[in-house]
């Protein structure tokens, strides 16, 4: 959040049961003040060879390879991202995705030729997608990827497999909100538009709720779905029926004060770690077997 950045190795961050205290994950720097302090935000794990697309809430994307990042300890601060990238006045990384380095038999870099679309969604539940290819000369100043509207912020980028037509209508997508609603609809239901285009509506918000994630059904997979106060569950994607992109969506979690407001989703398997990662720095690794599985309208276990 501070715009910090590093990477380490996966094997630094040993195995644990669920409901522990975790370990360091990163240093953070500590204020008297919440607004202040700084916190972990983002954790994915990536092949040196390939590339990071960083998107900010204000809709634009910076395109660096990883071995570009530094190499630091579990315990380390980082270096900022300023270094990094050239981040305009006020934005922020809102999201990261990892696009897998690709060479042809010719020993041509075809990375930016390969099939498949970047879905957006942003934080008052506008949702657009956009081809990969549209993304290969991405300069160092960064580009346009979404238009975003005054109050809007981008929150989440997800790579979808593309849909081809009725007879192909690629990934469905569940988005899931703060307080606890989600829906579940087709990618094919959203065009593909330009990187300017600023989308169309993804799911109807009440009154102060919010978007907060997005994720693609997976075979064979559940979504897991976290709250604030340490609270999380798996539930099976069955339980999500395909709706008409836009409308209200159906209950994902049961919210309250034991598990405050909804603040991640994933889509796990069972054989899968998961890294669970609080506001002062705290990480703990643990597998997603020790997380049950639970009906949606439930709220789930430490």
């Amino acid at each position: 959040h501070g715009g910090l950045i590093k990477r380490t190795a996966v094997s630094a961050y040993r195995a644990q049961r669920r409901g522990g205290k975790g370990v360091i994950g990163m240093t953070t720097r500590e204020s008297d003040t919440p607004e202040e302090s700084d916190f972990i935000e983002h954790l994915f794990t990536a092949s040196t060879h390939d590339y990071l697309m960083f998107f900010t809430n204000t809709g634009r994307v910076y395109v660096e390879r990883v071995h570009e990042i530094p190499d630091m300890g579990r315990a380390s601060k980082g270096r900022s991202i300023a270094n990094l990238l050239e981040l305009q006045a006020g934005e922020k990384v809102a999201a990261l995705i990892r696009i897998q380095s690709k060479i042809d038999e010719n020993k041509n870099n075809v990375t930016w030729q390969q099939s498949g679309e970047l879905f957006f969604a942003t934080q008052q539940g506008t949702v657009k997608k956009t081809s990969l290819n549209e993304f290969g000369n991405v300069r160092k100043g960064g580009i346009i990827a979404i238009g975003i509207e005054a109050g809007d912020a981008l929150i989440e980028v997800k790579l979808t497999c593309g849909s081809t037509g009725e007879s192909d209508p690629g990934d469905d997508v569940v988005l899931i909100t703060r307080g606890g609603m989600s829906i579940r609809f087709n990618e094919s239901d959203v065009r593909s538009m330009g990187r300017n285009a600023t989308g169309v509506r993804g799911i109807s918000l009440e009154e102060g709720d919010a978007l907060v994630a997005a994720a693609i059904v997976v075979p064979d997979a559940t979504l897991l779905v976290a709250g604030e106060n340490g609270i999380g569950k798996r539930t099976d994607f069955g339980e999500y029926r395909v709706q008409s992109r836009g409308g209200k969506g159906i209950i994902t979690m049961k919210t309250g004060d034991k598990t405050g407001g909804v603040v991640g989703a994933l889509t796990v398997k069972a054989t899968d770690e998961i890294m669970l990662i609080t506001s002062g720095g705290q990480m703990v690794r643990i597998p997603v077997q020790g997380i049950r599985e639970a009906g949606r309208n439930t709220m789930g276990v430490k």
